[in-house]
Protein backbone atom coordinates (compact mmCIF):
# COMPACT_ATOMS: atom_id res chain seq x y z
CA UNK A 1 0.00 0.00 0.00
CA UNK A 2 1.21 3.48 -1.07
CA UNK A 3 1.60 6.80 1.63
CA UNK A 4 -1.02 8.18 -0.16
CA UNK A 5 -3.58 5.46 0.02
CA UNK A 6 -2.50 5.27 3.52
CA UNK A 7 -3.54 8.59 4.18
CA UNK A 8 -6.72 7.86 2.95
CA UNK A 9 -7.17 4.81 4.87
CA UNK A 10 -6.67 6.61 8.39
CA UNK A 11 -8.59 9.74 7.09
CA UNK A 12 -11.97 8.72 5.82
CA UNK A 13 -13.18 7.09 8.86
CA UNK A 14 -12.38 10.53 10.83
CA UNK A 15 -13.72 12.88 8.39
CA UNK A 16 -17.03 10.75 8.30
CA UNK A 17 -17.34 10.75 12.09
CA UNK A 18 -17.19 14.58 12.20
CA UNK A 19 -19.88 14.94 9.07
CA UNK A 20 -21.92 12.61 10.27
CA UNK A 21 -21.60 14.38 14.35
CA UNK A 22 -21.96 18.01 12.59
CA UNK A 23 -18.37 18.66 13.47
CA UNK A 24 -16.77 21.75 11.75
CA UNK A 25 -13.53 20.33 10.47
CA UNK A 26 -10.20 21.29 7.93
CA UNK A 27 -7.28 19.93 6.97
CA UNK A 28 -3.99 21.27 7.90
CA UNK A 29 -0.34 20.93 8.42
CA UNK A 30 1.95 19.52 5.60
CA UNK A 31 -0.87 17.85 4.12
CA UNK A 32 -2.74 21.00 3.82
CA UNK A 33 0.88 22.72 2.63
CA UNK A 34 1.57 19.71 0.23
CA UNK A 35 -1.97 20.11 -1.63
CA UNK A 36 -0.90 24.16 -2.43
CA UNK A 37 2.62 23.07 -3.88
CA UNK A 38 5.12 22.49 -0.46
CA UNK A 39 5.33 19.03 -0.92
CA UNK A 40 6.69 16.80 1.85
CA UNK A 41 6.50 12.96 3.10
CA UNK A 42 4.64 12.52 6.03
CA UNK A 43 3.05 9.39 8.09
CA UNK A 44 0.59 12.24 9.72
CA UNK A 45 -2.28 13.90 8.97
CA UNK A 46 -3.48 17.32 11.49
CA UNK A 47 -6.84 18.16 11.40
CA UNK A 48 -8.34 21.04 13.09
CA UNK A 49 -12.49 20.88 14.73
CA UNK A 50 -15.07 22.55 16.64
CA UNK A 51 -15.32 19.23 19.00
CA UNK A 52 -17.13 19.92 22.22
CA UNK A 53 -17.62 18.72 25.46
CA UNK A 54 -20.77 16.84 24.85
CA UNK A 55 -19.87 15.41 21.45
CA UNK A 56 -16.28 13.47 23.18
CA UNK A 57 -18.71 10.03 24.12
CA UNK A 58 -20.77 10.14 20.88
CA UNK A 59 -17.02 10.70 18.80
CA UNK A 60 -14.96 8.56 20.77
CA UNK A 61 -17.37 5.39 20.65
CA UNK A 62 -17.52 5.85 16.61
CA UNK A 63 -14.20 4.58 16.28
CA UNK A 64 -13.75 0.67 15.62
CA UNK A 65 -10.91 -1.55 16.74
CA UNK A 66 -8.61 0.10 13.57
CA UNK A 67 -8.20 2.84 16.06
CA UNK A 68 -6.39 3.37 18.49
CA UNK A 69 -8.21 6.78 20.89
CA UNK A 70 -8.07 7.75 24.29
CA UNK A 71 -11.14 9.24 25.54
CA UNK A 72 -9.36 10.61 28.46
CA UNK A 73 -6.63 12.75 25.76
CA UNK A 74 -9.91 13.69 23.69
CA UNK A 75 -11.47 15.13 26.85
CA UNK A 76 -8.47 17.22 28.22
CA UNK A 77 -8.09 18.28 24.34
CA UNK A 78 -11.65 19.69 24.53
CA UNK A 79 -11.20 21.37 27.99
CA UNK A 80 -7.83 22.75 27.43
CA UNK A 81 -8.49 23.48 23.77
CA UNK A 82 -5.15 21.66 22.52
CA UNK A 83 -4.85 18.16 20.90
CA UNK A 84 -5.14 14.78 20.73
CA UNK A 85 -4.28 11.90 18.78
CA UNK A 86 -5.78 8.77 16.46
CA UNK A 87 -3.60 5.78 15.35
CA UNK A 88 -4.81 4.11 12.81
CA UNK A 89 -3.37 0.55 13.10
CA UNK A 90 -3.80 -0.78 10.27
CA UNK A 91 -1.29 1.87 8.21
CA UNK A 92 0.21 3.56 11.74
CA UNK A 93 -0.60 6.82 10.64
CA UNK A 94 -1.31 9.19 13.11
CA UNK A 95 -4.45 11.91 12.52
CA UNK A 96 -3.70 14.44 15.14
CA UNK A 97 -7.11 16.35 15.98
CA UNK A 98 -6.24 20.04 17.35
CA UNK A 99 -9.30 21.47 19.09
CA UNK A 100 -10.14 24.91 17.76
CA UNK A 101 -9.33 27.72 20.52
CA UNK A 102 -11.87 29.59 19.14
CA UNK A 103 -9.59 32.88 17.99
CA UNK A 104 -10.38 35.43 15.27
CA UNK A 105 -7.84 34.00 13.16
CA UNK A 106 -9.06 29.76 13.96
CA UNK A 107 -13.02 31.03 12.73
CA UNK A 108 -11.71 32.62 9.68
CA UNK A 109 -9.44 29.61 8.96
CA UNK A 110 -12.63 27.41 9.44
CA UNK A 111 -14.37 29.63 7.44
CA UNK A 112 -12.15 30.07 4.16
CA UNK A 113 -11.10 26.18 4.29
CA UNK A 114 -12.50 24.86 0.73
CA UNK A 115 -13.73 21.06 -0.55
CA UNK A 116 -10.81 19.72 -2.11
CA UNK A 117 -9.61 16.42 -3.34
CA UNK A 118 -6.67 14.59 -1.61
CA UNK A 119 -5.48 11.62 -2.68
CA UNK A 120 -4.04 10.08 -5.88
CA UNK A 121 -5.38 6.51 -6.78
CA UNK A 122 -8.03 7.03 -4.32
CA UNK A 123 -9.63 9.97 -3.33
CA UNK A 124 -11.34 12.19 -0.56
CA UNK A 125 -12.97 15.27 -0.99
CA UNK A 126 -12.47 17.21 2.83
CA UNK A 127 -11.77 20.98 3.50
CA UNK A 128 -8.82 21.72 3.27
CA UNK A 129 -7.01 25.56 4.91
CA UNK A 130 -6.03 28.05 2.89
CA UNK A 131 -2.51 28.52 1.40
CA UNK A 132 -2.47 31.74 3.35
CA UNK A 133 -3.83 30.22 6.38
CA UNK A 134 -1.69 27.59 6.31
CA UNK A 135 1.23 29.93 6.22
CA UNK A 136 0.48 31.78 9.20
CA UNK A 137 -0.58 28.35 10.75
CA UNK A 138 3.40 27.70 10.20
CA UNK A 139 4.75 30.55 11.28
CA UNK A 140 2.27 30.09 14.40
CA UNK A 141 4.35 26.39 15.19
CA UNK A 142 7.67 28.11 13.75
CA UNK A 143 7.07 30.38 16.61
CA UNK A 144 6.00 28.14 19.29
CA UNK A 145 9.22 26.12 18.42
CA UNK A 146 11.32 28.83 19.42
CA UNK A 147 12.06 29.18 16.04
CA UNK A 148 13.90 25.81 15.56
CA UNK A 149 12.00 23.96 12.90
CA UNK A 150 13.38 23.89 9.80
CA UNK A 151 10.92 22.03 7.97
CA UNK A 152 8.09 24.83 9.36
CA UNK A 153 10.15 27.78 7.69
CA UNK A 154 11.25 25.41 4.73
CA UNK A 155 7.01 24.65 3.85
CA UNK A 156 6.15 28.28 4.26
CA UNK A 157 9.61 29.33 1.96
CA UNK A 158 8.46 27.38 -1.12
CA UNK A 159 4.82 27.91 -0.17
CA UNK A 160 5.50 32.03 -0.81
CA UNK A 161 8.00 31.04 -3.47
CA UNK A 162 5.53 28.61 -5.67
CA UNK A 163 2.17 30.75 -4.90
CA UNK A 164 4.24 34.00 -5.51
CA UNK A 165 1.73 36.96 -7.06
CA UNK A 166 -1.19 34.73 -6.23
CA UNK A 167 -0.99 34.94 -2.41
CA UNK A 168 -3.51 37.51 -0.41
CA UNK A 169 -0.57 39.38 1.10
CA UNK A 170 -3.36 42.07 2.80
CA UNK A 171 -4.81 38.84 4.42
CA UNK A 172 -1.78 37.22 5.35
CA UNK A 173 -0.07 40.78 6.88
CA UNK A 174 -4.04 40.94 8.90
CA UNK A 175 -4.02 36.98 10.02
CA UNK A 176 -0.14 37.24 11.17
CA UNK A 177 -0.73 40.62 13.35
CA UNK A 178 -3.49 38.52 15.03
CA UNK A 179 -1.63 35.90 15.91
CA UNK A 180 1.98 37.28 16.59
CA UNK A 181 3.74 36.39 13.68
CA UNK A 182 4.04 39.37 11.77
CA UNK A 183 7.69 39.74 12.37
CA UNK A 184 7.98 36.24 10.80
CA UNK A 185 6.01 36.84 7.85
CA UNK A 186 7.87 40.07 7.25
CA UNK A 187 11.09 38.05 6.79
CA UNK A 188 9.62 35.50 5.41
CA UNK A 189 8.15 38.00 2.36
CA UNK A 190 11.69 39.73 2.25
CA UNK A 191 13.60 36.76 1.61
CA UNK A 192 15.42 36.42 -1.90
Amino acid sequence: MTQPDDLIDALEPVVHVFRDLGIQHFIGGSIASSFHGATRSTMDVDVVCDLTESQVVPFVSRFNSDFYVSQIAVENAVRNKSCFNLIHLPTAFKVDVFVSRGRPFDKDSMRRATQEKIGTTRTLEVPIATAEDSIVSKLEWYRLTEETSERQWDDVTRLVRLLGDHLDITYLRQAADTVGVRDLLDRLLNQD
